[in-house]
């Protein structure tokens, strides 16, 4: 399979090219140039699979047998899964009143971040070794996604991976996860700034092509076309662990709750619908509401400064994997993603064409979650289960209540839950509630920390380059003497 740049500059890469790079050499996003369209019997056989299995099915239906076989493919997935605490991987909890949460958290670093890069690490050492490459990952993050990075490729021998992380603005327990991997390929940096601003020395180092070729630089956030789709899987289980029957003509329909800061999920959502999976998409957001406004109003414009919530991971004005569903929206057509995107970075707000704003706000409904409304949520769930919710998912649960609260027509509906509410004590002692943290998060306060500050008046780019060139300069020694 063959994947284009949502900008149409950039020559076209199969899985692998897609696989080392982060935006596309003209500012784009790699997407399959043809999306594959699932008939109804593929989607009953498929329908009695685990998570891994469906994980499997997708990845050789966007990758390709000449390029990774299947036994070789599976094995890769079974070993990126080995680690996580539920034997199902991704367990679905049937709670009171037709709630159904997701819950994509059992992995390490207790974050759905561990499911799409455990694999997509797996993929990398693959063709790494293959090709007696070394890579160095930059990864800009906004609590888990840092975190999930690391676990997933520390101490890799032909692997470095530098992270940004916004000082102040994870919580001390994703902060914690990163500054205590004390592995020599492990190099973290704290930024005086939010996730948006560390985000801009990224994407300008990425920028210069020739700078990324010399150092095969690469990027791990959701940019990364792998992590898209390892993420599909989580709305195909999500439909068939909620679909009442695959008996019915047409397939019934199942609404699907996605809570999201940079619309990876939401755009492998979207994915999944576009390929034949029958589900409708709901997206929810905290008070930083870009993608509420865009879909309500076509409003694609930066509000004044990012505002600090309860689901901090969330806080996030650029959702960046919107430009993939704006080109699957447009028909694939380029021109057209590239005049918004290019309008966007230059002005910072686009008002969407009426004829995109129409068909985004067909094919995806929207809510925005107050603080408040986080730990009222958090307290029902409880107080209806004794079930604790993270922030992040009462995001997306607090949709389910409203739905309930007015009586709507009932379609079967599943919550994703991005994350334990292990992680996030802060938010759970905000809805009134105990804090239950596994003695493994509790041990990391006891452990060595090592993180280099990035300063407000620093040349932030400098820096990176600077470590990124240091690296490089290091593999190459390293190379030259084991030659020897």
């Amino acid at each position: 399979m063959w994947y284009v740049s949502t900008r149409g500059i950039a020559p076209r890469v199969n899985f692998e090219g897609a696989l080392f790079s982060g935006y596309a050499p003209d500012g784009g996003l790699f997407m399959p140039e043809e999306l594959p369209q699932l008939d109804r019997e593929t989607l009953c056989q498929w329908s009695t699979l685990s998570y891994p299995g469906l994980v499997k099915e997708l990845c050789a239906l966007f990758i390709g047998s000449e390029l990774l076989p299947k036994d070789e493919l599976n094995d890769l997935i079974d070993r990126a899964f080995s680690r996580f605490r539920h034997r199902e991987v991704v367990h679905l909890s049937r709670l009171r009143n037709g709630l159904n949460v997701l819950e994509l958290w059992h992995g390490v670093t207790y974050a759905f971040k561990d499911l799409s890069l455990s694999c997509t690490a797996q993929f990398l050492q693959y063709f790494l070794e293959k090709r007696e490459k070394h890579v160095t990952v930059v990864v800009g993050t906004s609590g888990d996604t840092g975190s999930a990075a690391i676990e997933s490729v520390q101490g890799a021998k032909n692997m470095d991976i530098i992270v940004l992380l916004p000082k102040g603005h994870c919580t001390k327990i994703q902060e914690l996860q990163m500054t205590t991997v004390l592995k020599q390929n492990v190099h973290v940096f704290g930024v005086e700034g939010n996730s948006d601003e560390l985000d801009e020395p990224i994407k300008t180092v990425f920028a210069d092509v020739a700078f990324v070729k010399k150092h095969n630089l690469m990027s791990l956030n959701s940019i990364n076309w792998s992590r898209v789709l390892v993420q599909m899987a989580h709305h195909f289980f999500a439909y068939f662990q909620c679909t009442p029957s695959l008996d019915t003509h047409p397939l019934p329909l199942v609404e699907v709750v996605v809570p999201t800061g940079a619309a990876g999920n939401l755009a492998a959502g979207y994915i999944a619908q576009k390929i034949g999976l029958p589900i409708r998409l709901v997206v929810a957001v905290n008070r930083n509401d870009i993608i509420h406004r865009t879909v309500q109003q076509g409003d694609f414009s930066l509000s004044e400064a990012v505002k600090s919530t309860l689901a901090s991971a969330m806080d996030i004005q650029v959702p960046y994997n919107m430009e993939r569903v704006f080109w699957l929206l447009s028909g694939s057509d380029s021109q057209v993603t590239r005049a918004l995107m290019e309008q966007f970075e230059r002005t910072q707000s686009v008002n969407l064409p009426k004829e995109l704003h129409s068909k985004l706000s067909e094919a995806v409904t929207s809510v925005s979650v107050s603080d408040e409304a986080i730990t009222q949520t958090m307290g029902r769930c409880w107080d209806e289960n004794q079930y604790l919710l993270c922030p992040h998912s009462a995001v997306a649960v607090n949709y389910h209540y409203q739905q309930i609260d007015r009586q709507q027509p009932s379609t079967p509906r599943c919550c994703l839950a991005p994350a334990s509410a292990a992680k996030f004590p802060e938010a759970v002692l905000a809805a009134g509630l105990t804090p239950e943290t596994p003695a493994e998060i509790v041990a990391l306060e006891h452990k060595e920390t090592r993180c280099t500050l990035m300063r407000r008046g620093d040349n932030w780019m400098l820096m990176l380059r600077d470590t990124i060139e240091d690296l490089s300069q290091r593999w190459r020694s390293h190379a030259l003497n084991t030659s020897q």
